[in-house]
């Protein structure tokens, strides 16, 4: 399978404030209008979470990248490398893509003072999530390496990024919004073709191959000081 190549993240004009987004977010994480939209799931019975192991070991020679204000950093197979887009420097806003040995972009990071107001409605199955340890005590709820599909209007979307706590909550609802760091954000996405897999067990094969295992390695190696 074949990931998007991806030009550095523009900033849309409708970006609002930090403060605005993080405003009136409690602490417990639940939503808030600035931050989250909630829409309930469609119970599955047949269907159960897997929850991720708690640590995962990055691929062998692994390098680190850090942001410039010294604090995030997470690590990549050393033969992939980091290309970093900063087109602000007050309020900060920094863009960081992953390549692959081969140069294709396979995981966009957003680490900035400004944030997207998030809205959306889909029904959600989670194929694993698990959490950030390296984020862990820096921002609540703890963030997680997620990979699941979310379902609208009969429209299949695989995502694998990290989410604000559980991507689906213990009472069944869908939880969206980034994380929260200081007084930044934080968003890390995989790069996907707009139909990646032909169904949730080709899904599956690829997430548990060596692919998509490298992917989630890169994921669960963030971490905050």
């Amino acid at each position: 399978m074949r990931l998007l190549q991806c030009a550095p993240l523009a900033l849309a004009a409708a970006l609002l404030p930090l403060a605005a987004c993080a405003e009136g977010t409690p602490a417990n994480g639940g939503s808030s209008p600035g931050s989250a939209v909630i829409s309930t799931v469609a119970p599955d019975p047949g269907r159960a979470i897997v929850p991720a192991a708690t640590s995962s070991p990055v691929p062998p020679g692994p390098d680190a990248f850090t942001f410039p204000d010294g604090r995030l950093s997470f690590s990549h197979p050393a033969d992939w490398t980091v290309e970093l887009f900063e087109p602000s420097k007050t309020p900060y806003v920094g863009t960081a893509t992953v390549h692959d040995a081969e140069g294709s972009s396979r995981i966009n990071i957003y680490y900035g003072q400004i944030a997207d107001v998030v809205a959306g409605s889909a029904t959600r199955t989670v194929i694993e999530t698990g959490p950030v340890l390296g984020l862990r005590d820096h921002s609540v709820p703890t963030p997680h390496a997620s990979f699941f599909v979310d379902r609208s209007e009969g429209a299949a979307r695989y995502r694998m990024e990290l989410t604000a706590g559980l991507p689906v909550s213990p009472d069944g609802q869908v939880r969206e919004g980034p994380v929260l760091l200081g007084d930044r954000v934080l968003s890390a996405d995989v790069l996907f073709d707009a139909q990646p897999f032909t169904n949730d067990d080709a899904a599956k094969a690829w997430y548990w191959g060596a692919e998509g295992q490298a992917l989630k390695a890169v994921l669960m190696s963030f971490s905050y000081r």
